[in-house]
């Protein structure tokens, strides 16, 4: 015995993401193809429709893009958000929305396998209800789960592929509904005795374009993410609003309104009603696809984000754990994974309406976060700067808060209620979290978010 340390076990080496499975990421962060997209037209008709993904881009996909890509930049380790909400106001306001954000993302997930099963129901009329449904979401997110467990290079990768086989029915059925198209189509703004449902617009517009800053809970992951993530997200942000703008005039503008139609589900009907079955047939296999790459992104976003919070002291260490073989956060799998299984009985709107109130409230903080960061540490090295002085970025964060307090605003009083209490139990989990490290019964980490930046300014 020589009283020496036992030599530490190597950590192991894992891939870091490149700019294509990067962009791929961030493209089923946010979306994952035009499904979902159909209840805009049910609520409001074809022309507000289409004004409102043409516009709102503008509005909200394009500022939190920029926000993202600079915080990113400037703080290119695992925790995103958390990290920059507890460089501007503390520990609390970084817990909380961690809190925010992780709930956020874990009700996210359980909406991709029932939005999965709402096309899949149409050709397999078993899955509406009953133990086939249940077993169907069970199983499917338990299987999706493990897929993300082996390994993030591979779930980047998988997105690229799923991508292109998602969304390739919709190119076909664009092309062939050219010769069918008819503008006038385009002005209806609804029909004669069809309320417009404005919660259900916004809800849909909003569900649909937004998360791009869920990627930045993945930047210690990412191979020079000072270089990648601004060109990444500059093509995601284009690309993904293509992908919804594109089918939605073509079918909109080639076949006759039944505005009640359009609910989850319509295009693989419009793909039949323009192409035949067989294209219906792809859409929906596209729709499966397309949920498990939305199902894996979202998942990635969760289980890094916990790693964050563990760097920065927010999390006890264990919940940082890693898997010996591919290193992946198991931990942080497992627990977004019980989570989403929990809440994915829930209707799909009701998930949505829920989603949406927790990101609403976290994005208002982010953004509260952003200008802090600007105003009081301007010296922080930004690789990426967003090119606009305080005043011009203050008015750039205020148009997409105005939305934010209307999407809270429209919230029914079941989801008050569920991300109320939600929120309480956060603030609680600080608190028990406080007194756990005081008292030493946990073991917690000291703030390593920011280890490999010498050059960063102090004190924030």
């Amino acid at each position: 015995m020589t009283g020496e340390a036992p030599a530490a076990a190597p950590v192991a080496r894992t891939k870091k993401l490149s700019l294509i499975p990067l962009i791929f990421l961030i493209y089923f962060e946010v979306a994952g193809g035009p499904y979902g997209e159909e209840p805009a037209v049910q609520a409001a008709g074809p022309l507000l429709a289409i004004i409102g993904f043409l516009v709102f881009p503008f509005i909200w996909s394009v500022p939190e893009a920029l926000i993202t890509a600079e915080l990113s930049t400037a703080f290119p380790g695992n925790g995103g958000y958390v990290v920059w909400a507890e460089r501007a106001f503390g520990p609390f306001w970084g817990s909380l929305m961690g809190t925010w954000k992780f709930l956020c993302g874990v009700i996210n997930i359980a909406s991709f396998p029932v939005l999965c099963i709402q096309y899949v129901e149409k050709a397999i009329p078993a899955l509406r209800s009953g133990w086939p449904r249940y077993v169907a979401i069970t199983g499917s997110t338990l299987a999706l789960s493990f897929l993300n467990y082996t390994g993030l290079a591979i779930v980047g990768y998988t997105a690229v592929i799923l991508a292109v086989i998602s969304l390739a029915p919709f190119i076909l059925m664009s092309l062939i509904a050219i010769p069918k198209i008819r503008p006038r189509r385009w002005l209806s703004l609804g029909q004669k005795g069809v309320k417009k449902d404005w919660t259900l617009f916004f809800n849909t517009l909003f569900w649909n374009l937004n998360f791009w800053d869920n990627v930045s809970t993945l930047a210690g992951e990412v191979d020079k993410p000072q270089k990648a993530f601004p060109m990444a997200l500059l093509i995601a942000v284009i690309f993904t609003c293509l992908s919804y703008l594109i089918p939605l005039i073509a079918v909109t503008g080639s076949i006759p309104l039944d505005q009640t139609q359009w609910v989850t589900g319509f295009h693989a009907r419009a793909a039949e009603m323009i192409a035949g079955k067989w294209l219906k047939y792809w859409i929906e296999v596209g729709a499966a696809l397309s949920a498990i790459g939305l199902f894996e992104a979202q998942l990635s976003s969760c289980s890094y984000q916990c790693l964050g919070m563990v760097d920065i002291g927010v999390l006890p260490n264990f919940f940082g754990a890693r898997s010996k073989w591919f290193h992946t956060p198991w931990v942080g799998i497992l627990i977004s994974t019980l989570i989403a299984l929990g809440v994915s009985y829930m209707s799909f709107q009701d998930i949505v309406s829920s989603a949406n109130l927790l990101y609403s409230l976290g994005m208002l903080l982010e953004f509260a976060s952003f200008l802090w960061l600007r105003w009081k540490s301007p010296m922080i090295d930004r690789p990426f700067r967003v090119p606009m002085k305080l005043p011009l970025l203050v008015i750039m964060c205020l148009v997409p808060s105005a939305f934010l307090m209307l999407i809270i605003v429209i919230a029914t009083r079941t989801v008050y209620l569920v991300s109320g209490v939600m929120t309480v139990a956060g603030i609680g989990f600080f608190f028990l979290m406080n007194l756990c490290k005081s008292k030493n019964w946990i073991e917690f980490n000291v703030s390593k978010v920011d280890e490999d930046r010498p050059d960063r300014e102090t004190g924030v």
